[in-house]
């Protein structure tokens, strides 16, 4: 028998059916789910019953979630209900079906049920501050703990003016260099690899996900395709997210590369994530400016000393825009969706 609070799982007050036993999903293949549950390691798909009273795909199982199970010894299991989740990461999908002439945007949410957001960026060339900013307005929308990992160290001669400026958007999130190949701050992760610990993974395609994963592992449990040389950038090669058991105890669940990022809900989290611009912010003399031509506007006065970057404010405003035209077609959407569920 597995004992199901190894892998993060808490005791909840519920009679459960005969048959009916909690489970954890640790891999999604279409619509087939991989389960632990305390017979095992099964295959589960959705029971008739979820299908028919789900209304959201975002009430649809992803990995982490723990999830109530029918357990078949001889075949398939059927999940049948999704406990509440203490944590999500969500990301806008705009790739909807149409509703008369708007196109949807459905909340697709990555991960579930994590209490640390590993954000993972690559010290090299292909460093972007902005990425790194997007990933941590929703990692902060989470319910978890952030913490930037920045990778390829080794491949770096100086970094430090990457820290600070990675710093100056982090406030007191913790920003640690790490190199999977010397080693190089692996030990400062240690204090997040505690059993029954979940950490997320997140980055893009190529940042040195895999091979972090094999270093905390101490064994190859990705595999990690060959490097260019013209960049220094692994092919990686994580087809599908999926959770896995660390011999520490704790849990990866790795996610595969993601070119975009759609911001779902994050507004207070902008907030967070832009704390020097939301003090300038409070600092105009009108609470309505603008921060164009307005007088006594302090943003353009922190502009235009330098206090406040360019680059942060532009990258602060479009991430505003981008979460309200969310939110508007989101409106839209709710005004002119018919009465049938979503499909995944």
């Amino acid at each position: 028998m597995i004992d199901l609070h190894e892998y993060g799982f808490q005791n909840f007050d519920r009679d459960l059916a005969e048959g009916v036993v909690p489970a954890r999903v640790t891999g999604m293949h279409r619509d087939l789910f991989e389960v632990v549950c305390p017979y095992g390691r099964t295959e589960a798909n959705l029971s008739g019953s979820f299908l028919y009273h789900v209304r959201e795909r975002s009430d649809y199982p992803t990995v982490g979630d723990f999830v109530l199970l029918n357990h078949n010894e001889h075949g398939h299991s059927q999940i049948t209900s999704v406990l509440p989740r203490k944590s999500k990461f969500s990301r806008t999908d705009f790739s909807g079906h149409a509703v008369g002439y708007v196109k949807t945007i459905l909340e697709q949410v990555v991960a579930a049920n994590f209490d640390y957001v590993f954000i993972m960026s690559s010290l090299n060339h292909d460093f972007n501050v902005n990425r790194i900013a997007r990933y941590l307005t929703q990692a902060r929308q989470s319910g978890a703990i952030p913490v930037v990992v920045l990778t390829k160290a080794d491949l770096c001669e100086k970094w430090d003016a990457q820290i600070d400026e990675i710093q100056d958007i982090a406030g007191d999130i913790a920003v640690i260099p790490v190199s999977s190949h010397t080693g190089m701050g692996l030990p400062e992760l240690d204090m997040y690899l505690q059993p029954g610990k979940t950490i997320v993974f997140l980055g893009m395609s190529g940042v040195g996900k895999s091979s972090l994963l094999n270093a905390l592992a101490g064994e190859e449990v990705m595999t990690v395709a060959e490097v260019r040389e013209d960049d220094d950038r692994g092919r990686h090669t994580t087809t599908h997210r999926q959770l896995i058991m660390l011999p520490s105890g704790a849990m990866i669940i790795d996610t595969p590369g993601m070119r975009e990022l759609g911001l779902w809900e994050a507004d207070g989290a902008i907030s967070a994530s832009f704390a020097k611009v939301q003090e300038m912010i409070t600092r105009c003399r009108f609470s309505d400016c603008r921060h164009q031509t307005e007088p006594g506007c302090a943003v353009l006065a922190a502009l235009a000393d330098g206090s406040l970057p360019q680059g942060q404010w532009n990258n602060y405003l479009s991430q505003k825009r981008e979460v309200t035209f969310a939110e508007a077609k989101k409106r839209k959407n709710n005004r002119k969706r018919s009465p049938r569920h979503d499909h995944v």
